[in-house]
């Protein structure tokens, strides 16, 4: 069961400045039509039910970003029916649909009745759409970290990250936790 807990998203400047720096060299690598050209399977742990099994999802994404293209893409392969919404203005669709600005990333997907923001594992959708904890809004991976589903880079590196669950109360709650690691050697 996801617990509901008041989480610190508070930072230091220098982490601040630090992810925003990142941020924007992810921007520009990730979000690069040749961001599709990642490894397709990342992220797709969960490939083994039959797409009748499974919701359909709508990626709202700006048309321009691969990263969000290729999120999409390993939801589709994990069975997931996946309609792509081009949208002019992100920020729009995430006020509609009730993400926090904290928690914003690149796209966001409905599925169930559900939000999934950002480059959020399959596996954690799965286990949200399957307990579906009361007020429950969504879940999100803010910001976007490098190895994470549809954010792979060519090196192997994995920055750490964090799913957040958002309620309609306004609490958030970490529901999981990605170590990260290293640069691929070899």
């Amino acid at each position: 069961m996801i617990a509901a807990k008041p989480i610190s998203l508070s930072m230091t400047r220098r982490q601040l400045l630090s992810g925003a720096g990142a941020l924007g060299g992810l921007l520009l690598a990730g979000c690069s039509p040749a961001a599709d050209e990642a490894p397709k399977d990342a992220g797709a742990s969960a490939a083994t039910a039959p797409a009748a099994a499974r919701p359909a999802m709508i990626v709202h994404k700006d048309p321009n970003c691969g990263c969000c293209q290729s999120w999409a893409d390993i939801a589709e392969r994990a069975g997931y029916p996946v309609q792509i919404a081009n949208e002019a203005d992100m920020a729009a669709v995430k006020a509609r649909l009730g993400v926090p600005e904290e928690l914003a990333s690149c796209h966001t997907t409905e599925v169930s009745g559900l939000v999934v923001e950002g480059h959020v594992p399959l596996g954690t959708v799965e286990r949200m759409l399957r307990e579906r904890p009361q007020g429950l809004r969504g879940i999100a991976v803010p910001g976007m970290p490098a190895g994470s589903p549809g954010m792979e880079v060519p090196d192997g590196t994995r920055q750490p990250y964090q799913v957040i669950a958002f309620f309609e109360d306004g609490r958030t709650s970490v529901v999981h936790s990605e170590a990260g690691g290293p640069p691929s050697t070899g």
